[in-house]
């Protein structure tokens, strides 16, 4: 796996483990927040043909 391939799979990482500790907190603006970087996130790996083990509907 190239270094970019690494970061962008560690992105989605970060972005999935700050979204599942905002609704845990109960915090809608930082679920929010994390949303949008899992979606940003999740739509660069597709582009490059990225595998990050995304789960059905999610982004």
């Amino acid at each position: 796996m190239s270094t970019f391939a690494e970061a962008v799979v560690e992105r989605v990482r970060a972005a999935r483990a700050r979204l599942a500790a905002a609704y845990e907190d109960g915090d809608a603006y930082g679920a929010s927040l994390a949303q949008d970087e899992l979606e940003d996130a999740l739509r660069l790996a597709r582009k490059h043909g990225i595998d990050t083990g995304e789960e059905e509907g999610e982004g």
